[in-house]
């Protein structure tokens, strides 16, 4: 089994980044991979190998808490890696803990494919489970709370997070929604800013 794996990251899409090891790209799905920057420093990723009967799928984390949170969701009946990529891509597992912790249905019911059923077995299997994580998952960037301004120039990087959103679950009419207001809020440079921004407003849609 593969813990982690140290190497240069050579490649950002909407949906995973490569890691290139010894002359060896590693295709790694992640939660948001606009959190990453190719450079060509050595970077440590964790990364948990997902076993299919057409398939074998590497996904990569940042740190050690966000993949055990993941290992945890993904044996939840019900999430699948998709499903359990979109929760963390939020940037703040701290919310989704204490909305297990709370029995708190109408939060959890708030990510692609999470419905009624799911978010009550995540309540019946995780409570009470995931305090050691609570206190060590990174705290979300004060981005999410940035105001909103005039009309923001970075078009590109709002579209590259609309498309990762989308390959984390999200419609396109849930999208578009909050378009405008990603589009008016000048104090966003960056792919992954744009992306935190939006999933806090898609958090509060429903």
């Amino acid at each position: 089994m593969y813990d982690y794996l140290k190497g240069q990251i050579t490649r950002i899409t909407p949906e995973y980044i490569v890691l290139e090891q010894q002359g060896i790209g590693w295709q790694l799905n992640t939660p948001n991979p606009f959190a990453f920057r190719a450079s060509a420093l050595e970077q440590q990723i964790y990364v948990h190998l997902h076993v299919r009967e057409d398939a074998q799928v590497l996904y990569g984390f940042p740190n050690l808490d966000q993949r055990e949170l993941f290992r945890k969701l993904i044996l939840v009946s019900g999430i699948g890696p998709k499903g359990a990529l979109a929760i963390l891509a939020t940037g703040n597992p701290q919310q989704v803990i204490s909305a297990i912790e709370r029995e708190d249905e109408a939060f959890l019911v708030k990510f692609p494919g999470v419905g009624k059923k799911t978010a009550r077995q995540m309540i019946l299997d995780l409570k009470g489970k995931l305090g050691s994580l609570l206190d060590t998952i990174e705290l979300p960037s004060t981005e999410d709370e940035l105001p909103l301004f005039g009309v923001n120039p970075y078009k590109h990087e709002l579209e590259e997070a609309i498309l990762a959103l989308m390959a984390l679950g999200y419609s396109e009419k849930e999208l578009e929604k909050i378009r405008p207001q990603l589009e008016d809020n000048d104090k966003l440079e960056t792919t992954d800013a744009f992306m935190k921004q939006a999933l806090q407003l898609l958090l509060k849609l429903k």
